[in-house]
């Protein structure tokens, strides 16, 4: 009997730790990491310059992916995402990925107060200077109002974490 892989994902506003929490908890529990961040600076070097460059290389980029991530959990591969699924429909896209093959999932809600990711943003803007276009209040405003709590509604397995640091 074959054993499936549990796909993890988050969501959480901008700065709250998400790819922090990914990389400490793929670490810890020898689960695949699979990066956002990180394919999109590879494919798409130079090209985000603004939120609506990346929502178009996030899309790209979830298509191709989607099959490979199916892939790793049929094998028995446990997989987490450090993708945003700040959206109920994101949620549903990958709890159906999930699905799809017959694999479990657990969504990791970190519940972080503004004020905690403007400072965070503000550190990786100096740590990272070639993300300081992109990580400003301007930008955490405009992606925040298109953030959306989980609610019970969505029939996810639902993890609060409020200590991201």
């Amino acid at each position: 009997m074959n054993m499936l892989g549990t796909l993890y994902f988050m969501t959480g506003k901008m700065g709250a730790g998400k790819s922090t929490f990914a990389e400490r908890y793929a670490r810890e529990h020898s689960v695949a990491l699979i990066s956002e961040d990180a394919w999109l600076a590879a494919l798409y070097p130079d090209e985000i310059r603004n939120f609506s460059d990346f929502l178009d290389r996030h899309k790209r980029l979830l298509s191709v992916m989607q099959p490979h991530i199916q892939s790793l959990l049929q094998v028995g591969t446990s997989v987490i995402l450090d993708f945003p699924a700040n959206t109920v429909a994101a949620r549903q896209g990958f709890k159906q990925l999930a699905e799809a093959v017959g694999a479990n999932h657990q969504l990791f809600h970190l519940d972080v107060a503004d004020e905690l990711c403007l400072s965070r943003l503000e550190t990786r803007r100096t740590e990272q200077p070639e993300r300081a276009h992109f990580d400003t209040p301007e930008v955490f405003e405009q992606v925040t109002a298109l953030f959306e709590e989980p609610t019970s509604d969505e029939a996810l397995n639902v993890t609060v974490v409020t200590h991201t640091g």
